[in-house]
């Protein structure tokens, strides 16, 4: 049992992309500052669209452990340099996983985050972290009901979106498009980036410019 779950691991945390997946801004600019908006394909952008600043695709997935410690490690600094307007934050809910249970809780979950409004999806994000199923590889979890719950406590009432899985279909295929093979996979301006994700100073020092990328 201990192999497959680090074998599992070690999968996860992957971070292989075949091609560049960077965020294209889908309408007019704005200068209303930085704001949470909802892309058509289901990603979220954390940004003054405006701004010249640099691009970071972060792609996810909720049943993905690594995707966990990268969330408790560095998520604080990347929302405080987009809420500065020093990065351009694009969030992406994939399914990485193949197998049984972690295939069926990440849909659940990428459906759920689907229903869930701008101004409450990043404290659902934060909230479908915290109640990640464990251990992973074994363990069933998010049921719609408790990601209805979860979604209320993060200030949504969309009970009927998510327990219908309204989105599931369209989470998809989307995910079908985007050919990763890992999670977390993250982007600077298309630029894979590596181990700087699990180091908030580190991350912050590649976003600002003041260290170099490494791979």
């Amino acid at each position: 049992m201990m192999k497959r779950l680090v074998a599992v691991a070690v999968a996860c945390a992957a971070i292989v992309v075949m091609g560049v997946l960077a965020f294209s801004e889908p309408g007019v600019s704005s200068s209303e500052g930085v704001r949470l908006t909802r892309q058509a394909d289901g990603s979220m952008v954390l940004a003054d669209r405006s701004s010249n600043a640099p691009v970071l695709d972060v792609f996810e997935d909720f049943d993905c452990p690594v995707c966990k410690d990268m969330h408790a490690k560095v998520d604080a600094t990347i929302r405080r340099l987009a809420m500065s307007g020093q990065v351009k934050v694009v969030y992406h809910a994939v399914t990485i996983f193949r197998d049984e249970p972690m295939r069926s809780n990440s849909i659940r979950a990428a459906a759920a985050a689907r229903c869930v409004p701008e101004a409450n999806w990043l404290a659902f994000r934060d909230e479908l972290y915290a109640m990640q199923p464990a251990p992973h590889g074994v363990a069933s979890g998010f049921k719609v009901k408790d990601l209805a719950r979860a979604a209320r406590k993060a200030g949504a009432n969309v009970d009927s979106c998510i327990t219908s899985q309204s989105y599931a279909k369209a989470h998809l295929a989307q995910n079908a498009k985007i050919p990763l093979e890992g999670t977390p996979t993250v982007l600077l301006d298309g630029r894979m980036l590596g181990n700087e994700v699990f180091d908030a100073a580190a991350l912050e020092r590649v976003i600002t410019g003041g260290d170099g990328v490494t791979v």
